[in-house]
């Protein structure tokens, strides 16, 4: 195989529930580690935080916020047709103080806090200019596909 072959589209979607709703792939992967993560771990950056970056690049910091939790579960995320999205809105802490930014990507990893990993990431469209009195937040509608 040659680098940058796809997935197959029903293995995608399995992916996808494994990552974000702790669905095992039959045969495969399951969620049967001694602690697997029961929420992952939503952060806005004000710039692309790369491949190699983690949860902390590019971070957007101002008095007020913190990543936010959303359950490993179909309570928390929608798996359909190779797209993940939140079940409900994504809202973040109001900026009651700080520089804030404009926050251009979003991702999603692992810890509450920290350098940790990022699983998936990407821009958040349209751009969420954060200043005082505003609170961010990702709509039902964001959506994080895998192809």
């Amino acid at each position: 195989m040659a680098t940058g072959d796809a997935l197959g589209n029903t293995f995608e979607n399995d992916l996808a529930k494994l990552i974000f709703q702790a669905v095992a792939i039959a045969n495969l992967a399951d969620n049967a580690a001694t602690s697997p993560y029961t929420n992952l771990y939503v952060a806005l950056h004000t710039a692309d935080p790369g491949e190699a970056g983690d949860q902390t690049t590019s971070e957007i910091a101002y008095t007020g916020y913190a990543r936010v939790a959303v359950v490993r579960s179909a309570a928390g995320w929608t798996v359909t047709a190779n797209s993940v999205s939140p079940v409900a809105a994504v809202a973040f802490g109001a900026m009651t103080g700080g520089a804030g930014g404009t926050v251009t990507y979003a991702s999603i990893g692992v810890a509450a806090s920290g350098a940790s990993k990022i699983l998936v990431y990407g821009t958040v469209t349209p751009n969420i200019s954060v200043v005082s009195g505003v609170t961010p937040s990702l709509p039902t509608t964001t959506a994080i596909t895998f192809n």
